[in-house]
């Protein structure tokens, strides 16, 4: 069967840790959709890695990683990511494994994003610059270069035409930066990848299950950045919830059992775009300092505010979650009093759902007062352990969200996970 661990706020949620947690549960640990915008940060033997685009099981030598057709994969990325995974001592040949269905970044893909980025002005969405949705658009505008196509004698003559169709864009953006360097860059990252175990992803994965293999799948970004049912148009260019994995792996639903929802003990939220419990104040610079709330792609600082437990249940409404992980709980450890969103404010009215587009409306979030622990909970392993404060807080999201809080991260460390 298939479970799959996925994000239930804007990313940043600390799923390359869970899934690094995970991993020795399962065979198969596959990517689902995405590309280098998502950054998974891991930290193995007390050194800190992000992982851009390899699955986060890469480092459990016995487990079998793919990058599966629904990710869109930038070569050179991939290339220097194997290079600091190789320096920790894993030989990442042996186990990961590309879909040829993959769709590749291009340089002009890069460039586009920039180009289109700077000509939104004032309204930038807040790209990462990947190359990410452009790379999506020639998916589905059916122009794209696969992994697969790599193996293909045309695929040169290929890339020209797709690059001069390029070229006519960034002209009609004003965009005249020379890419050159960068091409060589990607020709070079094309002969690494060529090396890879590159599979049919989809009778590969759906072999492994016929096995009785049990498969993990990691999504990257999260649930409110879904292009369809994200803040849109301040939403990433993939499905990131559970329902990309059968499109993303080419799976049934069937073959889905449990789905872990991952979320903070509060918000944050990088580049643009709503976020009602939003804090401009003391206590949110707090809280971006303690959790050391900078991206782990971009280093751009992270929005932080109270956790939003509107947008956390539709979260777990359109993705079955069945189990919630709360990552960094002890961010919250030196704080006498939370704040939890239970209601919004929309012109007036108190609602309880997540409007059309929300940046259309104006959301005032209503608060529930609740008492802070006022704790160091880094040092615990148990759920007794925990104070009255931080179970009554824990209790409350169990009760609004009818998902139960499973696990709790206590730390950035491998082993400073909670069992409730």
């Amino acid at each position: 069967m298939v479970d799959v661990i996925l994000g239930l706020q804007w990313g940043d949620e600390g799923k390359g840790k869970i899934v690094d947690y995970f991993a020795n549960n399962y065979d198969v640990i596959a990517r689902f959709q995405g590309g280098p915008n998502a950054g998974h940060t891991l930290y193995v033997d007390g050194k800190k890695i992000v992982l851009h685009q390899i699955p986060s099981g890469i480092f459990h030598e016995d487990k079998t990683n793919l990058i599966g057709s629904g990710v869109v994969l930038d070569a050179i990325t991939l290339k220097k990511e194997c290079d600091d995974v190789a320096a920790m001592g894993v030989d990442y040949k042996k186990n990961l494994y590309i879909s040829e269905r993959t769709h590749l970044i291009l340089p002009t893909h890069r460039a586009i994003d920039k180009a289109s980025e700077l000509s939104k002005g004032n309204e930038k969405i807040g790209s990462t610059l990947k190359g990410i949705g452009p790379a999506y658009m020639d998916k589905t505008g059916r122009n794209g270069l696969r992994v697969g196509n790599l193996l293909d004698k045309t695929f040169t003559t290929d890339y020209i035409k797709l690059r001069l169709k390029h070229q006519k864009i960034l002209e009609s953006l004003n965009f005249h930066e020379d890419i050159s360097s960068w091409e060589e860059e990607f020709f070079e990252a094309l002969d690494f990848l060529r090396q890879f175990k590159i599979v049919n992803g989809e009778y590969f994965i759906n072999e492994k299950i016929q096995q009785g293999q049990r498969i993990l799948a990691e999504g990257a970004q999260g649930s409110m950045l879904d292009v369809d049912f994200g803040t849109f148009p301040y939403v990433t260019s993939s499905n990131t919830i559970s329902a990309g994995v059968c499109t993303g792996l080419g799976i049934a639903p069937q073959k889905i059992k449990e789905v872990f929802g991952v979320t903070k003990a509060y918000c944050t939220r990088v580049g643009s775009g709503p976020f009602p419990t939003e804090l401009h104040d003391e206590t949110g610079e707090l809280i971006r300092k303690t959790g050391n709330e900078f991206g782990s792609t971009t280093g751009r600082p992270r929005r932080c505010g109270w956790i939003d437990l509107i947008a956390l249940q539709f979260a777990c409404m359109v993705n079955g979650v069945t189990q919630i992980i709360m990552t960094k709980a002890d961010v919250l450890d030196g704080l006498k009093e939370l704040n939890v969103c239970n209601s919004y404010k929309i012109n007036g009215k108190i609602e309880n759902y997540v409007p059309f587009q929300m940046n259309k409306v104006h959301i005032e979030p209503v608060y529930k007062n609740i008492d802070g622990w006022n704790t160091d909970i880094t040092q615990m392993h148990m759920y007794d352990e925990l104070t009255l404060q931080m179970k009554n807080y824990i209790d409350y999201i169990n009760n609004f969200i009818k998902v139960p809080v499973k696990y709790i991260s206590n730390g950035p460390g491998r082993e400073q996970i909670i069992v409730a």
